[in-house]
């Protein structure tokens, strides 16, 4: 009998050992299961977020760029969005712009100016006389704005790029009914 009451505990454990290793098993299936889980909830939410679909449950509303000024809440956003829109086309008809000198705005007793030379971008060869009867208007829109400028606002690839969306919105201010796709620096010159 004790041979058989040693069988017997014997199997008695390994049934045991059994039982743990399936339970620890279960336990880590589980824990595997619930991070896919997390995972796919957080991925989901994540493209929900940049889609645009939360914004569309919310109830809010979609920007419209032509609207947004210089220090809106949307102003950077719209100005990728302007770029993006001007790689994808075609090319345009080119208007030279004649040169530009204004003195920078600054504090130093040394005066501070910028030359830019700049070529604007029509969508038609029509409208080039069309823009070309308002060309003082646009240079007075650029002329302003550039004053306005100081030497630490054209530091960096940043810089000239905020220019550049600042001189496109401007000149699409002052030719609304022309079809203007981009302003392109020819020549930058800060003394």
């Amino acid at each position: 009998m004790a041979d058989s009451e040693l069988r017997a505990a014997k199997s008695g454990e390994e049934d045991g050992a059994v039982e743990t290793a399936s339970q620890s098993g279960g336990i880590s299936k589980k824990v595997i299961i619930a991070a896919l889980m997390l995972i796919l909830v957080l991925g989901g939410g994540a493209a929900a977020y940049f889609t645009g679909a939360i914004d569309k449950l919310l109830g809010k509303e979609p920007v419209n760029c032509e609207e947004v000024k210089e220090g809106d809440e949307h102003y950077d956003e719209c100005a990728v969005t302007l770029a993006e829109s001007v790689v994808t086309q075609g090319p345009g008809v080119f208007f030279a712009i004649p040169d530009l000198i204004v003195n920078l705005s600054s504090n130093a007793k040394q005066p501070r100016f910028l030359k830019v030379s700049l070529k604007v971008e029509l969508e038609k060869a029509e409208d080039q006389p069309r823009f070309e009867a308002i060309l003082p208007r646009v240079i007075d829109q650029f002329q302003t704005y550039l004053r306005e400028l100081r030497i630490e606002d054209l530091s960096g690839s940043s810089g000239m790029y905020r220019m550049k969306i600042e001189l496109l919105t401007r000149v699409r201010a002052a030719a609304p009914d022309i079809n203007i796709r981009d302003v392109l620096f020819q020549e930058i010159l800060v003394q």
